[in-house]
Protein backbone atom coordinates (compact mmCIF):
# COMPACT_ATOMS: atom_id res chain seq x y z
CA UNK A 1 0.00 0.00 0.00
CA UNK A 2 1.37 3.39 -1.05
CA UNK A 3 1.50 6.13 1.58
CA UNK A 4 2.76 9.69 1.66
CA UNK A 5 5.79 8.71 3.68
CA UNK A 6 6.51 5.37 1.93
CA UNK A 7 5.64 5.42 -1.79
CA UNK A 8 5.32 1.98 -3.34
CA UNK A 9 5.65 1.11 -7.03
CA UNK A 10 7.77 -0.65 -9.64
CA UNK A 11 10.45 2.07 -9.51
CA UNK A 12 12.77 3.08 -6.64
CA UNK A 13 11.28 5.27 -3.92
CA UNK A 14 13.63 8.12 -4.83
CA UNK A 15 11.92 8.45 -8.23
CA UNK A 16 8.55 8.95 -6.61
CA UNK A 17 9.98 11.47 -4.13
CA UNK A 18 11.52 13.50 -6.99
CA UNK A 19 8.18 13.48 -8.82
CA UNK A 20 6.43 14.73 -5.70
CA UNK A 21 9.01 17.49 -5.18
CA UNK A 22 8.69 18.66 -8.81
CA UNK A 23 4.90 18.64 -8.53
CA UNK A 24 5.08 20.66 -5.30
CA UNK A 25 7.48 23.20 -6.83
CA UNK A 26 5.17 23.55 -9.82
CA UNK A 27 2.22 24.21 -7.53
CA UNK A 28 4.18 26.85 -5.60
CA UNK A 29 5.17 28.56 -8.87
CA UNK A 30 1.52 28.72 -9.97
CA UNK A 31 0.50 30.25 -6.61
CA UNK A 32 3.28 32.88 -6.85
CA UNK A 33 2.18 33.85 -10.38
CA UNK A 34 -1.45 34.21 -9.23
CA UNK A 35 -0.43 36.39 -6.27
CA UNK A 36 1.67 38.65 -8.52
CA UNK A 37 -1.20 39.07 -10.99
CA UNK A 38 -3.69 39.94 -8.24
CA UNK A 39 -1.25 42.44 -6.68
CA UNK A 40 -0.62 44.20 -9.99
CA UNK A 41 -4.36 44.47 -10.67
CA UNK A 42 -4.84 46.16 -7.30
CA UNK A 43 -2.47 48.91 -8.40
CA UNK A 44 0.13 48.79 -5.67
CA UNK A 45 2.35 51.60 -6.91
CA UNK A 46 4.97 53.87 -5.40
CA UNK A 47 4.65 56.46 -2.66
CA UNK A 48 1.81 59.00 -3.07
CA UNK A 49 2.57 62.62 -3.90
CA UNK A 50 2.40 64.84 -0.80
CA UNK A 51 -0.52 67.28 -0.64
CA UNK A 52 -1.24 70.29 1.56
CA UNK A 53 -2.40 69.26 5.01
CA UNK A 54 -5.94 69.68 6.24
CA UNK A 55 -7.71 68.02 9.14
CA UNK A 56 -11.34 67.45 10.00
CA UNK A 57 -13.45 65.44 12.42
CA UNK A 58 -14.88 63.41 9.53
CA UNK A 59 -11.98 63.15 7.07
CA UNK A 60 -13.30 64.33 3.68
CA UNK A 61 -11.83 62.56 0.68
CA UNK A 62 -10.10 64.14 -2.28
CA UNK A 63 -11.40 62.91 -5.64
CA UNK A 64 -13.39 59.98 -4.23
CA UNK A 65 -16.67 58.40 -5.26
CA UNK A 66 -19.20 60.37 -7.30
CA UNK A 67 -18.00 63.78 -8.38
CA UNK A 68 -19.62 66.55 -6.33
CA UNK A 69 -20.39 69.94 -7.81
CA UNK A 70 -18.10 72.90 -7.17
CA UNK A 71 -18.87 74.80 -3.98
CA UNK A 72 -20.90 77.98 -4.32
CA UNK A 73 -19.26 80.94 -2.54
CA UNK A 74 -22.34 81.67 -0.43
CA UNK A 75 -22.21 78.28 1.34
CA UNK A 76 -18.53 78.47 2.34
CA UNK A 77 -17.60 79.92 5.75
CA UNK A 78 -13.95 80.92 6.28
CA UNK A 79 -12.67 81.61 9.82
CA UNK A 80 -9.19 82.67 11.05
CA UNK A 81 -7.78 80.65 13.96
CA UNK A 82 -4.99 81.26 16.49
CA UNK A 83 -4.01 78.75 19.15
CA UNK A 84 -4.31 81.38 21.89
CA UNK A 85 -5.49 84.96 22.40
CA UNK A 86 -2.34 86.00 24.27
CA UNK A 87 1.31 84.97 23.89
CA UNK A 88 4.12 85.24 26.40
CA UNK A 89 7.46 86.69 25.31
CA UNK A 90 9.26 84.31 22.96
CA UNK A 91 6.14 82.27 22.08
CA UNK A 92 5.13 82.37 18.42
CA UNK A 93 1.42 82.33 17.50
CA UNK A 94 0.23 79.28 15.56
CA UNK A 95 -2.17 80.39 12.83
CA UNK A 96 -4.58 78.49 10.56
CA UNK A 97 -8.05 78.72 9.05
CA UNK A 98 -11.27 76.75 9.35
CA UNK A 99 -13.34 76.03 6.23
CA UNK A 100 -16.96 74.91 6.53
CA UNK A 101 -19.51 73.95 3.90
CA UNK A 102 -22.74 75.35 5.36
CA UNK A 103 -24.86 73.97 2.50
CA UNK A 104 -26.95 70.81 2.50
CA UNK A 105 -24.90 68.91 -0.09
CA UNK A 106 -21.25 67.95 -0.48
CA UNK A 107 -19.23 70.11 -2.87
CA UNK A 108 -15.63 70.45 -4.02
CA UNK A 109 -13.26 73.34 -3.40
CA UNK A 110 -9.55 74.04 -3.89
CA UNK A 111 -8.26 74.40 -0.31
CA UNK A 112 -4.56 74.09 -1.14
CA UNK A 113 -1.79 76.44 -0.09
CA UNK A 114 -2.03 78.18 -3.48
CA UNK A 115 -5.44 79.50 -2.36
CA UNK A 116 -4.72 80.16 1.31
CA UNK A 117 -3.90 83.71 2.37
CA UNK A 118 -3.11 84.94 5.88
CA UNK A 119 -2.64 88.59 6.86
CA UNK A 120 -1.71 90.16 10.19
CA UNK A 121 -2.31 93.82 10.93
CA UNK A 122 -1.95 96.18 13.87
CA UNK A 123 -4.64 98.83 13.61
CA UNK A 124 -4.44 100.01 10.00
CA UNK A 125 -0.78 99.00 9.68
CA UNK A 126 -0.19 95.90 7.50
CA UNK A 127 2.37 93.86 9.41
CA UNK A 128 2.74 90.48 7.69
CA UNK A 129 1.13 88.32 5.02
CA UNK A 130 1.74 84.79 3.77
CA UNK A 131 2.17 85.74 0.10
CA UNK A 132 5.24 87.93 0.49
CA UNK A 133 7.74 85.05 0.38
CA UNK A 134 5.58 81.99 -0.33
CA UNK A 135 7.20 79.09 -2.21
CA UNK A 136 5.99 75.73 -3.54
CA UNK A 137 2.28 76.59 -3.25
CA UNK A 138 0.03 73.66 -4.16
CA UNK A 139 -3.58 73.08 -5.14
CA UNK A 140 -5.81 70.56 -3.37
CA UNK A 141 -9.33 69.88 -4.64
CA UNK A 142 -11.23 68.58 -1.64
CA UNK A 143 -14.79 67.34 -1.20
CA UNK A 144 -16.35 69.26 1.67
CA UNK A 145 -19.18 67.47 3.43
CA UNK A 146 -22.05 69.56 4.81
CA UNK A 147 -21.34 71.15 8.21
CA UNK A 148 -18.05 69.27 8.61
CA UNK A 149 -15.32 71.86 9.32
CA UNK A 150 -11.89 71.40 7.74
CA UNK A 151 -8.91 73.04 9.44
CA UNK A 152 -5.67 73.83 7.65
CA UNK A 153 -2.38 72.77 9.22
CA UNK A 154 -1.30 75.41 11.80
CA UNK A 155 2.05 77.13 11.25
CA UNK A 156 3.98 79.70 13.31
CA UNK A 157 4.17 83.41 12.70
CA UNK A 158 7.66 84.47 13.78
CA UNK A 159 6.64 87.93 15.11
CA UNK A 160 8.31 89.78 12.23
CA UNK A 161 7.19 92.30 9.65
CA UNK A 162 7.18 90.81 6.14
CA UNK A 163 7.98 92.24 2.71
CA UNK A 164 9.06 90.80 -0.61
CA UNK A 165 12.47 92.46 -0.21
CA UNK A 166 13.33 90.56 3.00
CA UNK A 167 12.73 86.98 1.89
CA UNK A 168 16.42 86.10 2.17
CA UNK A 169 17.46 88.54 4.88
CA UNK A 170 16.66 89.30 8.50
CA UNK A 171 13.28 90.86 9.20
CA UNK A 172 12.52 93.40 11.92
CA UNK A 173 10.64 92.08 14.93
CA UNK A 174 7.29 93.66 15.72
CA UNK A 175 6.48 95.47 18.96
CA UNK A 176 5.36 93.34 21.90
CA UNK A 177 4.71 94.09 25.55
CA UNK A 178 0.91 94.10 25.29
CA UNK A 179 0.43 95.14 21.66
CA UNK A 180 -2.67 93.79 19.90
CA UNK A 181 -2.60 92.22 16.43
CA UNK A 182 -5.36 90.84 14.24
CA UNK A 183 -5.39 87.84 11.86
CA UNK A 184 -7.52 87.86 8.72
CA UNK A 185 -7.69 85.05 6.13
CA UNK A 186 -8.82 84.40 2.57
CA UNK A 187 -9.27 81.28 0.44
CA UNK A 188 -9.08 82.21 -3.21
CA UNK A 189 -11.70 84.96 -3.59
CA UNK A 190 -13.45 83.96 -0.36
CA UNK A 191 -12.86 86.27 2.61
CA UNK A 192 -13.42 85.55 6.28
CA UNK A 193 -16.43 87.29 7.79
CA UNK A 194 -14.25 88.70 10.57
CA UNK A 195 -10.77 88.64 12.03
CA UNK A 196 -9.36 87.34 15.30
CA UNK A 197 -7.38 89.46 17.78
CA UNK A 198 -4.42 88.38 19.90
CA UNK A 199 -1.86 90.06 22.16
CA UNK A 200 1.93 89.75 22.16
CA UNK A 201 3.60 90.18 25.56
Amino acid sequence: MSTVRNPVGPQPASVYWRRRIFALLGLIAVIVVIVLIVTSLQGGGGAPTPTPSVTSSDQPEAGSGDEADACQPEVILIEPITDSNRYAAGVNPQISMRITNTGSKACTLDVGTSQQYYAIVSGSDPIWNSRDCQTEAESLELELKPNTPVTTEPFPWDRTRSSTSTCSSARPEVAAGGFTYRLDVMLGDLTSAGDVAFILD
